[in-house]
């Protein structure tokens, strides 16, 4: 026995109490027999002796005596551990990994979150900024729990994805450059742009969307924060096109919004490994999906 077990340890802790083995197999509903191994065995691992035994009772010898102080703290700590998480498994508490991109973070997920937290504060959610690729890529991999990915998707092994809500995407000018009330991709195609990175799968949308007219405008610039593009268009370096959640706050008064002709909408999903693991996985699930329905303009 390279290790000392807790169970022994229960065990020479009972017989120095009670001081005898027979109370101790009794106590700990245990054959005497197995009262003796387990102390044999501890004295083996120490390669000391214990106990004394005597005909007047069991006492601990200098060692034991050292043995059995630190055992009662040793197993009262065990014993409170087991208690806390057993008392997060029956409320439903745990841990939660949830990745999603800044715009979701910063306009989408606090009214789950804050919900989630008033009613479940045994959940701790922690969530990571992420593509939806490295996103799913993770949720594959097992470590990620939820991601608030772009739709479509393809599909991905071990992961289910559920619609959640499709919001506009609007133009974000300048206000200096008195754009028309709808913007078309020809007017845009011929101004500055800020581009989302090509990675994204809103960057793969706007870039059908000026293909579909016969443009295939040049951005100055690429980013993957939406916070920092609205900051260069109210600085009037570029327009940008953006996704509007409802909800959102009203954008800097140098940016003027508007509506795109053909229109176009960024749609979000909630994706988990198909097999959920835990409660709280589901519980945040359960709010995240309470938001809003699905909104198809």
């Amino acid at each position: 026995m390279r290790e000392i077990n807790l169970d022994r340890l229960r065990t020479l802790l009972s017989v120095a109490e009670l001081g005898s083995f027979a109370a101790a197999a009794k106590a700990l509903h245990l054959a005497p027999p197995t009262v003796t191994l387990h102390v044999a065995q501890l004295e083996a691992r120490l390669g000391a002796r214990l106990l004394n035994r005597a005909p007047g009772g069991v006492t601990p010898t200098s060692a034991g005596s050292l043995l059995i102080d630190k055992a009662r703290r040793l197993l009262a700590e065990a014993d409170d551990l087991l208690h806390a998480v057993q008392r997060q498994i029956d409320s439903r508490g745990g841990r939660v990994r949830l990745g999603a991109s800044t715009g979701a973070l910063a306009h989408l997920l606090p009214q789950a979150l804050e919900t989630l937290a008033s009613r479940h504060p045994e959940i701790d959610v922690q969530v990571g900024v992420m593509t939806s690729q490295e996103a799913l890529i993770r949720l594959t991999a097992g470590n990620l729990d939820i991601g608030i990915v772009a739709l479509p998707q393809p599909v991905a092994r071990g992961v289910q994805v559920h619609a959640w809500r499709e919001d506009p995407v609007l133009a974000f000018i300048p206000a200096a450059w008195k754009p028309p009330r709808h913007i078309t991709p020809s007017w845009l195609a011929a101004r500055p742009l800020i581009a989302n990175d090509h990675g994204t799968r809103l960057s793969r949308q706007t870039a059908e969307w000026f293909a579909a007219a016969g443009e295939s405008p040049k951005a100055r610039i690429e980013l993957n924060y939406n916070d920092a593009m609205k900051s260069l268009v109210a600085a009037g370096y570029g327009a940008a096109l953006l996704p509007h959640e409802a909800g959102a706050s009203q954008p800097d008064t140098r940016i003027i919004t508007r509506p795109l002709r053909p229109a176009l909408t960024r749609a979000l999903g909630i994706a988990h490994r198909t097999s959920l693991e835990d409660d709280a996985t589901s519980v945040t699930l359960r709010a995240l999906l309470s938001i809003e329905p699905v909104q198809v303009e």
